[in-house]
C-alpha cells in the first residue's frame, strides 16, 4: 500500500491523502488570505470523505472540473454539509482570491455522490471501505480501507467523549496502519458536565443582571451543541447565521444524532433569526442570549451583534471554540479588542471562553490508540505531530509524523511503514 500526504501533515487544514495512487481521502483547504490547498493536483478513481468540515471538503467540487468525474463516497449528513459549505464559499468569494471551483462543479456533486451508512462495507477504486461513527460532528466517520493486503484506518477527526449532540466513538476496527489526528495531543480537559454548568451559570447571571449574551459558535456541530445545552439548562435563546441552515438540515438526518428527541426540544426552544428589517439590532438590545456565527468572529451575523453590545460591561461574549492565532476572536480574548467588520473595536463587555471541542483530548487520543499498539501509527492533523509521535515511540508505539508531501510504502500484511520520496 502506498500513502501520500498531500495536506494535513504537521498542520491543521487542507486534509488530503492519496492511497495507492487511486483512492483520495478528503480534499480540504487551509483557510487564510490567501487560502492554501493540497500540494499536488490529483486525478483519483474515487474519493472517500470523512466529514463535512471546510478543512476536509473545502475544495472537493474542484475535482469535478474535467471529463473524468470520480464517484464521491460519504454519509448523508457529510454530503449535505459539503453542499452548504460550498455554496457559502461561492457566496463569499470576492476579489481576495480565486474561488477554486465553479457553480457548475458544485452542481455535479449530486451526479457523483454515493451515500453510505456506518458499518456498511462498499467498494471504491478497488478497495473495500467501511465507515465507523467518529463522534465528531453528525455524519463524521473513521474510514477503514482494505486493499486485500493491508488494512488502513484513517481516524479523521474524532471524539471519544459524549456530547449532547453525539455519542463518543467506540469503534476500534482491526488495522495494520492507523493515520491518527492529533489536534489536542497536549490538552487534558476537565469534565464536560462541569464546563456546561459553568457556561450555563455565567449566561444566566448575565441575563438576570439585565445583559445580553452573544455566543459565537461554529455553524456545524457547535451551534447545535450549544442549543442543546441551553435547552437542558432552561436558557431561552436566539440562533442566527449558517448554523440555522445546518440545524434545519440535521432535523432531516436525525438517525445520525445521539438523541433526536432532545435535539428537537432544543430546536423548539430556539428562536430562528431571519435578519430582515433590522431584526438583529433589535434583538441585540434585548435581555437575551444569541447563538451565532462565526465562531472566530471572522464574519457572519456576529459582525452586527458585537458592535451593538460591546460598550456595556454587563453584556457578555462567550467563545465556545478554539480561536486561531490572528483571528478577531483570539485578539478579543487576548487584548479586549478585535477587528469587527473592518474596524478595530475595543470591547467593554465581558469576554469568556469555554471548551466545547468535538475533538478528543490527549487522554482520548491515548485511549483510542491503546487498541493499536501492534499497528503502525502515522500522526497527522495537528501543530505538534512530530512531538506526539515521539511521545508515542517512547511509549512503545511504532509511530511517525509524515511531512507534507511525503509518501509511505507499506509492506504487504506488515506493520512497518517506510518513507519514500518527498515532493518539493
Amino acid at each position: 500500500m502506498n500513502i501520500e500526504f498531500l495536506g494535513g501533515a504537521r498542520e491543521v487544514g487542507r486534509s488530503a491523502i492519496l492511497v495507492n495512487d487511486s483512492l483520495l481521502l478528503d480534499y480540504g483547504m487551509l483557510t487564510g488570505n490567501p487560502p492554501q490547498y493540497p500540494v499536488k493536483d490529483v486525478d483519483p478513481d474515487a474519493v472517500v470523505v470523512s466529514h463535512g468540515h471546510l478543512d476536509h471538503v473545502g475544495i472537493l467540487p474542484s475535482l469535478l472540473a474535467g471529463d473524468d468525474r470520480p464517484p464521491i463516497h460519504w454519509t448523508p449528513p457529510t454530503y449535505e454539509l459539503t453542499r452548504i459549505l460550498a455554496r457559502d464559499t461561492l457566496k463569499l468569494h470576492g476579489g481576495s482570491y480565486d474561488c477554486p471551483f465553479t457553480e457548475a462543479e458544485l452542481k455535479r456533486l449530486a451526479q457523483v455522490s454515493e451515500l453510505h451508512g456506518y458499518e456498511e462495507s462498499f467498494e471504491a477504486a478497488g478497495h473495500e471501505i467501511t465507515f465507523f461513527n467518529a463522534g465528531h460532528i453528525p455524519g463524521s466517520a473513521h474510514v477503514l480501507i482494505d486493499d486485500g493486503d493491508t488494512e488502513l484506518l484513517y481516524t479523521a477527526d474524532f471524539h471519544t467523549g459524549d456530547q449532547r449532540l453525539l455519542s463518543g466513538t467506540t469503534a476500534r476496527p482491526d488495522a495494520d496502519v492507523v493515520i491518527c489526528e492529533s489536534t489536542y495531543s497536549d490538552v487534558e480537559r476537565g469534565e464536560r458536565k462541569t464546563t456546561e454548568r459553568e457556561f450555563a451559570e455565567s449566561v444566566k447571571t448575565t441575563v438576570w443582571e439585565g445583559g445580553t449574551v452573544v455566543v459565537p459558535a461554529f455553524a456545524i456541530g457547535r451551534t447545535q451543541e450549544v442549543l442543546m445545552v441551553c435547552e437542558a439548562h432552561d436558557i431561552d435563546c436566539y440562533v442566527d447565521g449558517m448554523g440555522t441552515q445546518v440545524t434545519r438540515m440535521l432535523q432531516q438526518q436525525s438517525e445520525f444524532l445521539r438523541d433526536p428527541d432532545a435535539f428537537q426540544r432544543a430546536v423548539s426552544n430556539a428562536r430562528f433569526v431571519t435578519g430582515r428589517n433590522g431584526q438583529r439590532k433589535r434583538i441585540a438590545r434585548k435581555n437575551t442570549v444569541i447563538v451565532t456565527t462565526s465562531g472566530m468572529l471572522t464574519g457572519g451575523p456576529a459582525m452586527t451583534y458585537i458592535p451593538e453590545i460591546r460598550a456595556n460591561p454587563v453584556n457578555k461574549i462567550t467563545m465556545t471554540g478554539y480561536q486561531v492565532e490572528g483571528t478577531p476572536g483570539r485578539e478579543l480574548l487576548n487584548h479586549g479588542r478585535g477587528e469587527i467588520d473592518g474596524r478595530v473595536m475595543p470591547v467593554s463587555a465581558q469576554v469568556e471562553s469555554y471548551d466545547f471541542s468535538a475533538h478528543a483530548d490527549r487522554n482520548g487520543l491515548l485511549d483510542f490508540l491503546d487498541s493499536y499498539r501492534d499497528s503502525t501509527v502515522l500522526v497527522n492533523h495537528g501543530d505538534r505531530c512530530d512531538a506526539f509521535a515521539e511521545e508515542l515511540r517512547d511509549d512503545g508505539f511504532d509511530a511517525n509524523a509524515p511531512e507534507l508531501g511525503s509518501r509511505f510504502e507499506i509492506a504487504d500484511n506488515s506493520t512497518s511503514a517506510t518513507p519514500r520520496n518527498k515532493f518539493t
